[in-house]
């Protein structure tokens, strides 16, 4: 674990205060069920807090309608209050699902979805923007981000004049945006690229993951620039977008989940399609106690051949993973 990010983390336990704290569950023992909510972190720089549990948008779709309905009543009952998004996750019936389970408990969540102009500019994403604040049945998002920025080619156009970031400047003028942010998930010069650019995003999404972090690691060169910054880190793909790491026996859900919590990320969006997968995931996060970084060491290398098995990360290959309906090629 290098120096600067070995700072950066522990830094941030003592933020938490979850430095030399007590493991309230063994790491590797049964999920219990618990009264604990879901805590708390600070979104960045901002005096704002949201759920270290995130509920991923587009499993929410791989659920029928009425699970979905319990799944986002149960997860605001356990605390979990960030609600993730695209515009594209199941050609817009991810936003138009979790705008029906929302209906009546707006004010109670932080609702992020994202613009999928990839590449494109700013007319067609504040087209994007009405249809997903339609679909969610919302006048304002919480957190609006560029989807899945995944080419030097696109750091560029978001850049030029009349690119995306244009977009994300007037839907916060105009009230319909409260923060701004950037994802992506193939190489993480692309996310130094977009941070270099100098715009004043207010949160970044990444992978993070025992797995991720043996290759050429968003969490060792990216997450320390966000907290540079003061840029809330999204952590996503702890057990590697598909799950696969947790099915094959090469992490438990409890080591995946504590050890990206243990990294200094405001939030971990998470992929959840059953009431029963939400109450593991929330067990987890209310209970969480900082993995030492000795035993965060081992899982890293204990996880270095199915790194190099390039089995375990599918999101890097950009043309052949995309989250949502973008595989089909169905953007506009």
């Amino acid at each position: 674990m290098s120096d600067i990010f070995s700072t950066e983390r522990r830094a941030f336990l003592k933020t938490v205060g979850l430095a030399g704290a007590a493991a309230l569950l063994s790491r590797r023992g049964a999920l219990a069920a618990t009264n604990e909510p879901v805590p708390q972190r600070k979104f960045g720089r901002h005096d704002v807090k949201i759920s270290s549990l995130g509920l991923g948008g587009h499993a929410l779709r791989l659920a029928d309608d009425a699970e979905a309905q319990k799944i986002v009543d149960v997860a605001l009952d356990l605390g979990v209050t960030f609600f993730d998004n695209a515009w594209d996750y199941h050609d817009g019936r991810s936003e138009e699902l979790m705008g029906r389970c929302i209906a009546g408990k707006r004010d109670r969540i932080f609702l992020m979805t994202k613009v999928c102009t990839h590449g494109r500019g700013k007319k067609v994403a504040m087209r994007m923007l009405e249809e997903s604040l339609k679909r969610l049945g919302t006048d304002h998002l919480d957190l609006w981000q560029v989807h899945a920025v995944a080419s030097q080619d696109q750091v560029k156009s978001a850049y030029a004049p009349g690119g995306v970031l244009e977009a994300l400047d007037e839907a916060r003028q105009q009230g319909k945006v409260r923060f701004v942010g950037f994802t992506g998930h193939t190489e993480p010069e692309v996310h130094l690229a977009m941070l270099k650019g100098g715009y004043a995003f207010d949160a970044c999404q990444l992978p993070v993951s025992a797995i991720e972090a043996n290759s050429d690691a968003f969490v060792r060169q990216v997450l320390p620039d966000l907290r540079k910054r003061q840029i809330a880190p999204l952590a996503m793909k702890s057990l590697g977008g598909n799950g696969a790491p947790f099915r094959d026996g090469i992490v438990t859900l409890r080591e995946a989940l504590t050890y990206t919590l243990s990294h200094p990320v405001a939030t971990l969006i998470s992929g959840i399609q059953s009431v029963e997968q939400l109450r593991e995931n929330a067990a987890i996060a209310a209970t969480f106690s900082a993995m030492p970084a000795a035993e965060m060491a081992a899982l890293e290398k204990r996880c270095q051949p199915a790194t190099e098995s390039n089995k375990y990360q599918p999101y890097r290959r950009w043309m052949t993973y995309r989250d949502g309906d973008a595989a089909t090629g169905r953007l506009v």
